[in-house]
């Protein structure tokens, strides 16, 4: 088995070194590096049982150097998420399951966001059944509609 790999290695080892003797004579152009390709930011936020007419929808969002999408506050959304980005912070994370939060209640109001963003898929659920789950949806307005009583 050792023999075998020795013999491998030096048999790729003298190959590669003829293949570049022989290619030498011919310089090959050099290529640019290919850019990395990342899907542009596109969301769909659902929003339901607010109980405010204009805030209840579902609406497209893309922030891909241009604002595009339906979303009623489309280039606010794209600013927002723009500045998670550069903080490195993720705003579609969900509450960790151990931390303490307020049992306030604020409203039967849910959302989900589904798309991509930064490259990565989201899916991404949002309530404000505590203090947490409140804190997490303001943080994400305007992407969210605002919906305080």
């Amino acid at each position: 088995m050792l023999r075998r790999l020795v013999l491998a290695t030096a048999l790729a080892t003298g190959l590669a070194g003829a293949s570049v003797g022989a290619s030498s004579a011919v310089p090959l152009p050099e290529l640019p590096p290919l850019p990395l390709l990342s899907p542009p930011d596109s969301l769909t936020v659902t929003v339901s049982g607010s109980g405010i007419p204009e805030a209840d929808g579902s609406w497209k969002l893309t922030c891909d150097g241009r604002v595009g999408g339906d979303h009623p506050a489309a280039e606010r959304a794209c600013e927002r998420l723009e500045g998670f980005a550069r903080a490195g912070e993720n705003p579609f994370a969900p509450v960790p399951a151990d931390r303490m939060c307020t049992q306030l209640y604020g409203g039967p109001v849910t959302a989900q966001v589904t798309g991509t963003w930064q490259g990565r898929r989201i899916d991404a659920r949002f309530s404000r059944s505590n203090g947490c789950e409140i804190d997490r949806w303001e943080n994400a307005e305007p992407l969210l509609p605002s919906v305080r009583a």
